[in-house]
């Protein structure tokens, strides 16, 4: 199983491929920019993409399905709260097949009403705008909620396995990826001891 993160367009987004080796399946995640990126590493790598997948809808995330879904095939999935055009709707806790990879999707809004996160195979996360290395995705947009952003947080990403490494949707952070544990030990939007305390720090923010 390969990860591969790529940084595109002037937003600092990442698009990544997931891949698995042996059959050759993979998956784009958010295809914005820079899709030439995305169509070399899939020929680089042999790969064929059976996938697009999209952690939520906001345009800096999607821009590309269109293109990349007329050039590869692939099936573009989305949360089901999603009103952009896709092919395959899924909820929370719906598992996704890469060849032998696991995807399981893990509902997670707060950033959008749609957001969620990529359990690949239970080792790593694709975190899509719900948290960043360092931060976490604005709550002050349109479909945005503070309250379910801390319940994401809080109570679903908090209690993943701490050695999962963390794949974010954009580079925002120190680093272009880290794992649960040092984003629990580092990142100050985990590290409030209320609902209150954190609520007030984002609404200081927006």
């Amino acid at each position: 199983m390969k990860i591969i993160q790529l940084p595109v367009g002037q937003m600092a987004n990442f698009s990544y491929i997931i891949a698995d080796e042996k059959s050759s399946e993979s998956a784009i995640v958010d295809p914005s920019w820079d899709l030439e990126k995305i169509f070399s590493t899939l020929k680089t790598n042999g790969l064929n993409a059976k996938y697009i997948l999209n952690t939520h809808t906001h345009f800096d995330h999607i821009l590309g399905n269109e293109q990349v879904a007329a050039v590869t095939g692939a099936k573009i999935i989305q949360h089901e709260n999603s009103t952009s055009y896709k092919d395959i709707p899924v909820k929370d806790g719906q598992i996704i097949t890469i060849g032998i990879i696991s995807v399981r999707v893990l509902f997670t809004p707060g950033h959008s009403n749609d957001s969620i996160c990529l359990i690949i195979d239970e080792d790593s996360i694709l975190s899509g705008d719900t948290l960043f290395v360092g931060n976490c995705g604005r709550t002050d947009l349109p479909g945005s909620d503070s309250v379910a952003m801390y319940d994401s947080l809080y109570n679903k990403i908090w209690n993943l396995k701490e050695s999962m490494v963390l794949y974010p949707g954009h580079d925002y952070g120190p680093t272009p990826t880290s794992t649960i544990y040092a984003e629990k030990m580092k990142n100050p939007v985990l590290g409030f001891k209320s609902k209150d305390s954190f609520l007030k720090y984002l609404n200081s923010d927006d």
